[in-house]
């Protein structure tokens, strides 16, 4: 008799780990858009550009090297990441824009 799980048990607790991930990236994404919230309205606030590519440029150079270490493809993390600043930046002009609507009233 073998103490192995069954397969399908196996492919049960392996969904539960993948679930339990998945939460736990939703909730880090959460509070990587709350802080690029408050990015974009200080920037709002002092009329600085919603984008900065130097800092995407530093970003992905970053992400792609601890990427590399993780042992995950470097360019599913680097388009991953520039999804995520596409949204960031969507959101830091939507935060200008209305910065700009609610000061010219």
């Amino acid at each position: 008799m073998t103490d192995q799980p069954s397969p399908t048990d196996a492919l049960q607790d392996l969904r539960r780990s993948i679930d339990n991930i998945d939460a736990a990236l939703v909730a880090m994404l959460a509070e990587r858009f709350r802080c690029t919230k408050a990015v974009g309205a200080l920037k709002a606030r002092y009329g600085m550009p919603p984008a900065d590519p130097a800092r995407e440029a530093r970003q992905i150079t970053r992400l792609r090297t601890l990427a590399e270490d993780a042992h995950l493809d470097p360019d599913f993390a680097e388009k991953f990441l520039n999804f995520i600043i596409h949204e960031v930046i969507r959101h830091h002009e939507a935060i200008a824009k209305k910065s700009t609507d609610t000061s010219a009233t």
